[in-house]
């Protein structure tokens, strides 16, 4: 039977050890993985299972963030609180990515991806946010405003401009997900940028942007002429 607890191993493999001495650049994502799940299985020590974890999705971490911690409790060898483990890790480094977005001055098309990316990129289901802004660009808020399945979610603008009335907001920008990794817009997503404008303009609110994000790429519907 192999060993399970970092302690069994050899001192120079135990990850934890490995970290001390040469830094956290010199671990692997599995020995990462393996000092947060602390443990292997019967037969595999930490390190061998969070390999064999990475394997199943191709090591990438990305695809371990669309799952459920249902989903990752039923990898054998896991279990619930090893999946909790795992999915709050990466949902840290999600945050961190949004946190160290510099400046909270909408520019382009480009600042909203890398603000809202760290937020949709992995979801598997889509959501519908907005953001607030002044008349400067500055952010005033974010806020998700729907959430649907993987193929779409019912969108009310009553409540947008409820809440852009609510912050006093001169402009917005519609951001949304797409989990099928397409960034194209579909009908629905035109006839709705068509609807917000129309709306915004009535309240004297400026609708810049309505940006689809599909993992790494988006669209933007100002950058394409289509506002």
């Amino acid at each position: 039977m192999k060993n399970t607890e970092f302690n069994e191993w050899s001192e120079l493999d135990r990850p934890r050890e490995k970290l001390v001495r040469l830094g956290l650049s010199s671990l692997s994502i599995a020995e990462l993985i393996a000092i947060l799940i602390r443990t292997g299985s019967k037969n595999k020590n930490a390190v061998e299972l969070s390999k064999e974890l990475l394997a199943s999705y191709d090591n990438n971490l990305a695809s371990l963030s669309r799952l459920s911690i249902q989903e990752l409790s039923r990898v054998k060898g896991l279990g619930s609180v090893k999946a909790i483990s795992i999915m709050a890790a990466l949902e840290l480094g999600r945050r961190r990515r949004e946190f160290e977005i510099s400046g909270n001055k909408i520019k382009s098309s480009a600042d909203v991806a890398a603000q809202m990316q760290p937020l949709l990129s992995d979801l598997a289901h889509e959501e519908f946010w907005i953001i607030l802004l002044n008349r400067a660009n500055k952010i005033i808020s974010k806020k998700k405003v729907s959430m649907g399945g993987t193929s779409g979610t019912v969108v009310d603008p009553k409540i947008i401009f409820k809440e852009a009335i609510q912050v006093a907001c001169s402009n917005i920008i519609a951001v949304h997900n797409h989990p099928s990794g397409t960034n194209e817009p579909s009908l629905a997503d035109k006839e709705l940028t068509k609807k917000l404008k129309t709306g915004a303009n009535h309240l004297d609110i400026q609708l810049i942007d309505h940006i689809i994000i599909a993992g790494n790429s988006y669209y933007s519907f100002a950058d394409e002429g289509e506002l």
